[in-house]
């Protein structure tokens, strides 16, 4: 299989990883896939340097979060900043009015936080404990878990002030 097929097939398989990461940090439709091809290019630019000391799909994360974070900076500069809404939500499958509104909460309340915040829940929500955290965004254990918990206290004070 050549380079260009194999490369393609990861990003097929892996595609999900882009999805989410574009979905939290912009919401308008153009604006994503924008950054999603900005992600791929970024992907293919540096896949001759991919030597498999990680999991793929610890690697396009910390690409594609670099991405994001680059995006978002030169978005702020242009003064286009466009926050998560009705978007993201259209995307669920789920018919549960009760999860839907809990999913709006929690995507309302990631709008809140900075670029690599955001990039830390993201992960964590998808599962990867803080090794692969640390991994991907290049901060040390010990720096994601206070982060983490930095977060989770923002989330309960909003949460609470709503009370």
């Amino acid at each position: 299989m050549s380079e260009t097929a194999q490369f393609t097939q990861l990003i097929k398989d892996n595609e999900g990883i882009l999805f989410k990461v574009t979905s939290v940090y912009t919401d308008d439709h153009e604006a994503q896939q924008d950054l999603y091809q900005e992600m791929v290019l970024q992907l293919w630019k540096s896949y001759g340097a991919f030597k498999g000391d990680s999991k793929w799909s610890t690697w396009m994360y910390r690409i594609a979060l670099n991405t994001a974070i680059t995006y978002m900076r030169k978005a702020k500069k242009r003064k286009v900043f466009v926050p998560i809404d009705q978007a993201v939500l259209n995307y669920t499958e789920s018919n549960d009015h009760e999860f839907e509104e809990r999913l709006k909460t929690l995507y309302a309340h990631i709008q809140t936080l900075d670029a690599l915040e955001k990039g830390i829940i993201l992960l964590f929500l998808e599962d990867k404990n803080y090794e692969e955290i640390s991994s991907i965004t290049g901060l040390t254990v010990t720096n994601v878990a206070t982060r983490l918990s930095r977060i989770k206290a923002k989330f309960k004070q909003q949460i609470t002030q709503k009370i």
